[in-house]
């Protein structure tokens, strides 16, 4: 038989005290969690420590860093990662135990996402599956270096796992509009940064796709108001983002 692999979850937080004990408790299986704190004001820290996290403080340096630092700091080669407000659904706790007692090639496994939003599973609109790749050998992977959305590259195959993991990505609308400027602002460098620039037409047709894609092509509305609430986000987001992108472009050029 196989060695059992060891695994350390890793979980980068700030000011996560609502959300954090779910997202520890998701991942009991786990042979150490890690938490790495930037500087919470609440009592995000104390609340780790009671479910037996280890707790790592260091200045916010962005996603990216954090969850690197993260994977540097973890005890086994094999890493975990989630958010604060995500959680390892109970099946895919399952499907992870069964894959640490094999031979498997992989160095990587794509999970999953499935969000719960205005009150029921989100499972059409462009929100899913969304596939993340959270599961690695640190080995081979790195999260690559962007501000915003961030992801996991990995040197080696990849594989997919069936079970979710759940994310709660808003509270409410209110929660969503206050984190809206901040993410467009961080999408919007990303890509001037990579060459991209946008022009009045993008700024005007951009939300109006995404609106389609979300609701129409990708079924959104099958979900009821919440998929409209979420094709509406999506619409919303693009407009920040592209207008944020035009925007740079003018200042570029005075």
């Amino acid at each position: 038989m196989a060695e059992m692999k060891r695994v350390s979850a890793v979980i980068i937080a700030r000011d996560e005290e609502r959300d954090l004990p779910r997202a520890i408790r998701s991942v009991a299986w786990a042979d150490e969690v890690v938490v790495v704190d930037s500087g919470s004001a609440d009592g995000t820290v104390a609340a780790a420590r009671e479910l037996g996290a280890r707790v790592l403080e260091r200045t916010w340096t962005g996603f990216v860093d954090q969850k690197n630092f993260g994977t540097e700091q973890a005890l086994h080669d094999w890493v975990f990662s989630l958010d604060a407000d995500e959680a390892c659904s109970p099946e895919l706790a399952a499907e992870i135990a069964r894959w640490r007692g094999t031979d498997r090639p992989e160095r990587g496994f794509r999970i999953p996402r499935l969000a719960f939003f205005a009150g029921r599973w989100i499972r059409h609109t462009d929100w899913h599956p969304d596939h993340q790749l959270r599961l690695y050998h640190r080995a081979a992977g790195r999260w690559a270096p962007r501000r915003v959305h961030e992801s996991v590259s990995v040197d080696g195959p990849v594989g997919t796992f069936v079970h979710p993991l759940h994310h709660y990505p808003y509270a409410d609308m209110g929660e969503y509009v206050r984190k809206l400027g901040a993410y467009a602002e961080l999408a919007a460098r990303d890509l001037w940064e990579r060459g991209r620039r946008a022009s009045a037409f993008q700024v005007a047709s951009r939300p109006v796709a995404a609106f389609v894609k979300s609701y129409v092509l990708k079924r959104g509305f099958l979900d009821g108001g919440a998929g409209l609430l979420v094709a509406g986000m999506s619409a919303v987001s693009t407009f920040c983002r592209y207008a944020r992108l035009y925007e740079l472009g003018v200042s570029s050029q005075e």
